[in-house]
């Protein structure tokens, strides 16, 4: 099978896109509205792209209408984020976080989360989740129009918060105990439980 994105409907190209680039790790975002409300909300489009500075990069794509979802609207205006590790436990809440509420509505309050104070930006962190990762904005690339178009959010990770819990007892981050979960195609997830090791040659 061969497809053409420039001929494909765009529903149908997001799906092969989610379904062959997997597992996609994903930001469970907080951000900060103007009145001072706390989106959160998860984004799979999301890896880490460097340590000095350290950059994470996600994607808030638009809506399938076109329109900015909270998020992007938020980064524009306050230029800063915290994105948090979506582990095992977390995973219904994760997911429900998804959901689109009136941009008046925390998803911190659907969800039945609790938030702390950042160190070094407005949005606050989420307390349930074992690692945190305070951001500044250092641009937002548009990559096209439409439904669905992507807006590479690329931030500087200016503080982190790692809980003990989660540490290997040498000062590393232990995936067996942090346990993150991932995206696949469609209603797929998956656990990052079944590891193997190999050495780099």
């Amino acid at each position: 099978m061969q497809i053409d994105p420039s001929t494909t409907p765009v529903p149908e190209v997001y799906q092969y896109v989610v379904g062959v680039v997997t597992p996609r790790p994903i930001a469970w975002v907080t951000t900060l509205s103007p009145a001072g409300v706390v989106n959160l909300a998860p984004f799979s489009f999301f890896n880490a792209f460097g340590a000095n500075p350290p950059i994470v990069v996600f994607s808030p794509t638009l809506r399938r209408d076109g329109t900015k979802k909270d998020t992007l609207l938020n980064l524009e205006r306050l230029g800063e984020f915290v994105v948090h590790a979506s582990v095992a436990s977390l995973a219904e809440k994760v997911n429900l976080t998804s959901k689109e509420v009136p941009s008046s509505e925390s998803e911190v309050s659907l969800a039945g989360l609790t938030t702390v104070p950042s160190v070094k930006v407005r949005p606050p962190r989420i307390a349930e989740s074992p690692v945190a990762l305070e951001c500044v904005v250092k641009q937002i690339v548009p990559c096209g129009t439409g439904p669905i178009a992507a807006n590479l959010v690329v931030g500087e990770v200016v503080m982190m918060h790692v809980a003990d819990e989660v540490l290997d007892g040498r000062g590393g981050v232990d995936p067996r105990k942090l346990r993150t979960v991932a995206r696949l195609g469609g209603a797929f997830w998956c656990h990052t439980s079944d590891l193997f090791e190999q050495q780099r040659p």
